[in-house]
């Protein structure tokens, strides 16, 4: 099953099997079946892209795979990596850009492994040095109109991260206003505004780490 945020609402592409199981933390939740027609899905997006109000979308078919493809096609992909950094306290380590709390991550460029992209990028999103990369924790994907608007797919690789040093120097450049180390439980419960991609991986966090996010 893949999920996709789209202005903020979880897409789903299930197997037929799965399309009863998808969780949403709104009512207004819609399933529908997908029959092989790549022109149908943009009404989807449209639908999405201008109406918030539904609490998640599950498009259905045997071939989950095929639908994937179907939509991405719809798309320019961009690939990214990221991480969930710790600090020695077991806190982890958040960016505030344009509104919304954020882990950092970037663009993976040309020639570059996904390992050495996210580590680039979190060190350039917030002055940090010296960080050991630990393992991949996950994939996830949302979408977005770049300046020409053209519809982008994009595909965040993450990685758990140790720091050592904890002075954060956000990149102003890049937009973002603070960063901040935040007990993971904490920060969650004050339901800040975050995206949904980055709340699915913290509450994945809390969940394996019942005491509060504490770094391996």
């Amino acid at each position: 099953m893949y999920k996709i945020y789209i202005n903020g609402t979880p897409l789903f592409l299930a197997a037929t099997e799965e399309a009863g199981g998808t969780p949403s933390s709104r009512p207004e939740a819609m399933a529908a079946p997908y029959h092989g027609n790549p022109r149908m899905l943009l009404n989807y997006i449209d639908m999405l892209e201008k109406n918030p109000r539904f609490g998640s979308l599950t498009l259905y078919c045997d071939d989950p795979e095929q639908l994937f493809r179907d939509f991405a096609s719809l798309f320019r992909i961009i690939e990214a990596a990221g991480g969930m950094v710790f600090n020695p306290e077991g806190k982890v380590l958040l960016i505030y850009r344009l509104g919304y709390w954020d882990l950092p991550k970037g663009k993976i460029e040309k020639g570059e492994s996904r390992e050495a992209a996210a580590l680039r990028e979190v060190e350039e999103e917030t002055g940090l040095s010296g960080l050991a990369l630990g393992p991949y924790i996950g994939l996830t994907y949302h979408t977005y109109h770049d300046r020409k608007n053209r519809r982008v797919l994009k595909r965040t690789f993450w990685y758990r991260m140790q720091a050592s040093q904890t002075e954060l120097k956000p990149q102003a450049e890049e937009d973002i206003e603070h960063a901040e180390w935040v007990d993971a439980r904490s920060f969650l419960a004050s339901s800040p505004e975050l995206y949904g991609n980055i709340r699915d991986l913290l509450l994945e966090e809390v969940k394996e780490k019942p005491g509060a996010g504490e770094a391996s």
